[in-house]
């Protein structure tokens, strides 16, 4: 038996009889100051009246939305005020609560108290007076007026409201039963796309029909000055904002690969879950990028050419692809545990594996079908996705569902050291899983099923539904098992809970294809080096080269690393020669199969060195090679359904 100190003794036992501990003579030790939680439970319950919510968003120089809302009030006495803080498809708490200033609140004209919760500084408490039927709240809502302060909403030709951002909602309801009825103040001349119903409009004044503020925050609005509508059938439409009219310019052969897009859709999934659906597209280096899913309409950006210089390349083009799934994948089928009452539960993203990961292998299988990519760059995209995965460093500690919390843990910060802190991998990889899926099915069925029978049984149930249907692991095993019976909970554990040393790749030998290795690029990875202005080196040296020699990735335990560059690095030399991309890449030519190193002339802070790279493998692109002559599952999965 070990022996103590009597003074040490002492210590254990006051701490068992609950005395506060004193460490040691002389010093103070605090004890914790107790917190009543004074934010109510969310209930299921209507909410009583109807919130009356006024956004103006003339101030497009400024940036600034004025917003007025109009809240009834259900009782005298404490009240609380909510402002969105885990967002819907962003998976995080990240409502920007910093943006929101000028805060008043009135009552019969007269200012009200308020002050705002110091352990959640998303709620807001103020103190009713008898006889108040109605509360008034005024703030401005400061959005971005340059990328590096997040996010720009807001333009002299576009902008974009996002009603989450533009509101307060009472605690102590589910947001499906507060009735919200909201009413955009729009510059002059500008038209707007939502897929809420419009109850009136009077010039730039534009009211829309009550909703659930479920639904209202389900609904962003795009507007601008520039815009042109296509009817994609099926009731849905193409809204097309531009900073300038001649991006409008689409041709019909690119209005029918969209249009395909929804025919494609509603034959794999076989119903939909919206009476109408609103492509919203911004054709724009001017407002923020964005790509984000909605029941009945998504919020989508493309460079200002995306029809013009369409024959330049298709990266990118499967984001309409990507984020009209989610109609199905995520707003009306979604993981039980990232379901939450209001927005200020905190979710959990166990299953993104499913609702991203699937959605990402739709975004290209239906990018293939409906020709909005030609199918070798689908292939071409494919394989840099298998060789990304297959290859990445952080896979030897990291499992995939661990990176289903990083929109918690980093919230698409920048990192370090990406390729070995992993990142939100449960998109690209869970669409490595998903291929898996389709090869096993295929295999299981002899051709006869594949992941368009799981789609349907899936997403497609309960035709006309615009509600939502969470499901669990157990369900999705369920489902496929009434496709084709196998041991799914042990295949999909595998690919998604274990650390694996290989990415899931197994279909593509199924799929009749290998992986392989040559030394020009693609047609697909031009482009995608040409949308990101980088040069992509990723299989080769191990880095990703920005404009002007900025380092902007380098792969943990490369030969980059190991010479001790980081991103933030500056080549400003290769070889001697000032630095461009064209020398980089005959600098990796000339040093193929010699002993001669790359020599390169860094500049990191204020501070210039010399390096050497020794690396004599040559320039590396993977691409998928087709094996044999017989029928191709791979093939199979990118044709259009007839």
């Amino acid at each position: 038996m070990r022996r103590f100190p009597l003074f040490a003794l002492a210590l254990v036992l006051a701490a068992s009889a609950g005395a506060p501990l004193v460490a040691q003579v002389g010093q103070a030790v605090p004890q914790p100051l107790p917190y009543a939680d004074t934010i109510p439970a969310p209930r299921d319950i209507p909410y009583p009246g109807t919130i009356r919510l006024e956004v103006n968003a003339t101030d497009t120089t400024r940036g600034i939305f004025q917003v007025t809302e109009t809240i009834p009030v259900a009782q005298a006495g404490p009240m609380t005020l909510l402002y969105p803080k885990w967002l819907p498809g962003n998976h995080s708490p990240s409502g920007p609560i910093a943006s929101v200033a000028g805060i008043s609140f009135t009552a019969n004209g007269r200012a009200l108290n308020w002050r705002r919760d110091p352990v959640d500084v998303y709620a807001f408490h103020i103190d009713v007076p008898q006889g108040v039927r109605e509360i008034v709240v005024r703030f401005q809502h400061l959005s971005a007026v340059a990328s590096g302060q997040g996010r720009v909403e807001m333009t002299p030709n576009i902008l974009n409201i996002q009603w989450e951002k533009v509101s307060f909602y009472p605690a102590g309801y589910f947001t499906r039963g507060i009735t919200m009825q909201a009413t955009a103040l729009l510059p002059d001349g500008w038209q707007a796309a939502t897929s809420l119903d419009v109850a009136s409009r009077d010039g730039g004044r534009v009211s829309y029909r009550p909703v659930p503020y479920e639904t209202l925050v389900d609904s962003p609005m795009f507007a601008g000055r520039y815009y042109r509508r296509e009817d994609l059938g099926h009731n849905v439409a193409l809204n097309i904002f531009a900073d300038a009219p001649r991006y409008l310019a689409a041709t019909p052969e690119q209005i029918q690969a969209h249009r395909n897009l929804v025919e494609q859709e509603l034959r794999l999934f076989g119903t939909q879950h919206f009476n109408r659906y609103e492509f919203l597209l911004a054709l724009t280096d001017e407002l923020g990028g964005i790509g984000l899913e909605h029941l009945r309409s998504s919020e989508n950006s493309a460079k200002p050419a995306y029809f013009t210089e369409w024959a330049q390349g298709s990266a990118g083009r499967d984001l309409l692809a990507h984020e009209s799934t989610h109609s199905w994948n995520g707003k009306y089928r979604r993981g039980a545990d990232l379901w939450t009452p209001n927005y200020n539960v905190p979710m959990r993203d166990s299953l993104l594996w499913v609702y991203e990961g699937q959605t990402q292998f739709w975004g290209y299988v239906l990018s293939a079908r409906s020709g909005l990519m030609p199918v070798q760059d689908v292939r071409d995209a494919l394989a840099q996705t298998a060789a990304y995965y297959d290859t990445l460093p952080g896979r030897q500690w990291r499992p995939l569902v661990d990176t289903t919390n990083d929109p918690i843990i980093n919230q698409r910060r920048p990192q370090s050291w990406t390729s070995w802190q992993r990142s939100e991998d449960y998109y690209s990889e869970g669409q490595l899983v998903w291929l898996d899926v389709d090869a096993k099915i295929r295999e299981l069925t002899h051709g006869a099923r594949s992941i368009n029978d799981f789609a349907r049984a899936f997403f497609g149930i309960n035709p006309g539904d615009q509600g939502l249907a969470t499901y669990t692991f157990d369900d999705v095993v369920t489902t496929l098992n009434g496709v084709a019976p196998f041991d799914w909970a042990t295949f999909l554990h595998d690919r998604v809970d274990a650390v694996r040393p290989h990415a899931p790749l197994d279909w593509i030998a199924a799929g009749g294809y290998r992986l392989v290795y040559r030394d020009t690029p693609s047609d697909y990875w031009k482009s995608r080096e040409q949308a990101r202005k980088i040069l992509d080196l990723t299989f080769s040296l191990g880095m990703t080269i920005g404009e002007g020699g900025a380092v902007r990735t380098v792969s943990w335990d490369s030969p980059p690393f190991n010479a001790g560059l980081t991103n933030g690095t500056t080549i400003v030399a290769v070889n001697g020669d000032a630095y461009s991309h064209d020398n980089m890449r005959e600098a990796i030519r000339a040093a193929q199969g010699t002993r001669t190193p790359i020599r390169l002339l860094v500049k990191q802070g204020d501070h210039y060195r010399e390096v050497s790279i020794d690396y004599h493998d040559g320039l590396r692109y993977p691409t998928l090679e087709r094996v044999g002559t017989g029928p191709s599952g791979l093939d199979a999965l990118l044709s259009p359904i007839d």
